[in-house]
């Protein structure tokens, strides 16, 4: 398994992922959408990024967006893992643990204080693992949908 960075190449194999990902949380985000987060990984100037995990025979089944941003409560940028996926027949293989370590890697080069991100409450297999390597906030998220 090789965890790599996203090239433009890699749309098509992607797609199936991202689609999988919204398919999970029950959300259709759109083509336009999935188009302008497509062209975001390919633009130095975003703070948004993807790797995925591609296979020895060149199949890609798993990925993961992760952005830097601004803190208030800290002097470098934190690190929020936005997405991840693999798909159903490699959970479980260490695929998820890889590509969240790539992020830990990536943060570490971008000298980010830290790596954090949400799950549904119901996700409990991923919970698992996430519970090994990293530890809850304690916090709950609220939000308000503008416009």
């Amino acid at each position: 398994m090789k965890i790599r960075i996203a090239e433009r190449r890699d749309f098509e194999p992607w797609l199936p992922l991202w689609r999988g990902y919204q398919t999970f949380y029950k959300v259709d985000l759109g083509d336009e959408v999935t188009r302008r987060t497509w062209e975001r990984f390919h633009d130095p100037a975003e703070p948004v990024h993807c790797a995925v995990a591609e296979r020895p025979d060149g199949k890609l089944v798993g990925m993961v967006h992760y952005l830097f941003h601004r803190s208030c409560w800290m002097l470098n940028d934190s690190c929020y893992l936005q997405d991840l996926f693999a798909v159903p027949e490699v959970r479980g293989q260490g695929v998820g643990r890889a590509l969240i370590e790539h992020v830990y890697a990536e943060a570490a080069k971008a000298k980010s204080t830290r790596v954090w991100w949400l799950t549904h409450e119901t996700n409990l297999p991923a919970m698992q693992l996430y519970d090994r390597i990293a530890e809850k906030s304690g916090f709950v998220q609220y939000r308000k949908a503008i416009g």
